[in-house]
């Protein structure tokens, strides 16, 4: 994968797992870094490790990606860089639960930062890149986008909501020379459960040991989703299951509908 000379990239949740990950693989590119997230402690962490891997301009900006205002830091930030032409919509968190029952407080909580803060990403930064004719959008949504598996109705909703909006966005910005792209991983090692909310003890566990047990890295999704945007393809599916559950449900849609009823039973 080569990634292009003078790329200045703006990474939100950057503080850990798949952000730093792209953060890292970015540096070592001696790319520019406008790194945002709420975690000052793992945003200085990360800040440290990617001026060591050699990114040539490197700021961090608190920034809480459901509020305009911090995008409009993270913005005047990044005029410190240079003109941004990769945005990495990254910053997320995990909020499972039957859809019926889920509180609506914990549905606007995964509402405003999964899928508002993507639509606010986009539209702070991607205006600038359709008029330099130029630019790359990466917008982070998950398998769940493609697949809404049963229990997990809220986080489906949002994922669903960023692969429909980045390729609606793909569209739009193809003739600009703007290419967009949905990342629809299965589950790696990350920290999405941290500020999570809507699953018991029992099903936190048991989704923690699936991260564990995936021999997929944050590192394999980050340059997995850097070679589809700089290719133009509008999605990065890096993992094998996904890929083939993907068609399975587009090729026998009814088969995959009672396969995922029969899961229903096994989430509640």
């Amino acid at each position: 994968m080569i990634i292009p000379r003078g790329t200045n990239a703006v990474i939100t949740g950057a503080g850990s797992g798949l952000g730093r990950a792209f953060a890292y693989e970015l540096a070592k590119a001696k790319a520019g870094l406008i790194l945002g997230d709420i975690d000052q402690a793992g945003l200085d962490e990360t800040l440290a490790e990617a001026r060591r891997l050699g990114a040539t301009n490197v700021v961090g900006q608190l920034c809480d990606v459901t509020k305009l205002e911090d995008w409009k830091r993270l913005q005047e930030a990044a005029a410190q860089v240079g003109p941004v032409n990769l945005l990495v919509n990254n910053a997320g968190v995990g909020v499972g639960g039957q859809l019926l029952d889920v509180s609506l407080e914990d549905l606007e909580f995964v509402m405003n930062i999964n899928l508002w803060g993507v639509l606010h990403g986009c539209r702070t930064f991607g205006p600038a890149m359709r008029d330099r004719g130029a630019g790359y959008i990466i917008n982070i949504a998950s398998a769940a986008g493609l697949l809404n598996p049963p229990g997990l109705g809220p986080y489906n909703i949002t994922k669903s909501g960023v692969v429909s909006l980045s390729e609606t966005l793909h569209a739009e910005l193809k003739e600009f020379g703007v290419n967009v792209t949905a990342v629809c991983p299965t589950f790696f090692k990350t920290k999405i459960l941290d500020n999570g909310r809507g699953t018991n003890e029992e099903q936190k566990a048991f989704v923690e040991k699936l991260m564990k047990r995936s021999r997929v890295q944050a590192a394999d999704v980050a340059r997995h989703a850097l070679k589809s945007v700089f290719s133009g393809n509008p999605h990065s599916v890096p993992m094998l299951d996904a890929k083939g559950f993907w068609v399975l449900k587009r090729t026998f849609p009814r088969g995959y509908a009672a396969l995922a009823s029969r899961m229903a039973k096994l989430s509640r």
